[in-house]
């Protein structure tokens, strides 16, 4: 596949972050998180999706938990400190963050929004999550994260 540069590259390039690229086949639709650890041959538990969600105040918040995995919604309420906190409806996903179901990145959204990473996170090395196109990964050190966007490192899955 040729060299692509997306927002989320364009921003870790441009704090000087390290990272690699990695690509993959999605003519056979198949784009989900724990396909996409398969295609690239990485431990599902290193792979990670991003979640949008908005809390009872109206605000909006991000969730990046591993691809097997299930946001607790109790939890994601909490360290939000939000009443409680719903996943936001497919057809929002472009209008709120830019991108589109399947290549949602936690990096380059239209707005930086509070964003939370399942903890364990912390145990990889490196962690893989969309590069903000379907296709493309990025994988980079967790803590690198907190260098470009607002994020903690909290338990969020059920």
């Amino acid at each position: 596949m040729a060299q692509v540069k997306t927002n989320a590259m364009r921003i870790l390039d441009t704090h000087k972050i390290t990272y690699q690229t990695h690509s993959y086949e999605n003519k056979d639709g198949k784009i989900d998180g724990v396909a996409v650890a398969n295609k690239l041959d990485i431990d599902v538990n290193q792979v990670f999706k991003t979640l949008v969600t908005q809390g009872h105040s109206k605000e909006f918040y991000v969730f990046v938990i591993p691809v097997a995995e299930e946001l607790d919604m109790k939890k994601a309420s909490k360290v939000a400190n939000e009443k409680n906190i719903e996943m936001i409806h497919v057809k929002d996903i472009n209008k709120i963050t830019g991108y589109i179901r399947g290549g949602c990145s936690p990096l380059g959204m239209k707005k930086v929004f509070k964003t939370f990473l399942q903890e364990e996170a912390l145990c990889f090395e490196s962690i893989v999550f969309s590069a903000g196109k379907i296709g493309y990964q990025i994988e980079m050190n967790p803590n690198d994260l907190e260098k470009v966007i607002d994020c903690s490192f909290e338990d969020i899955i059920k």
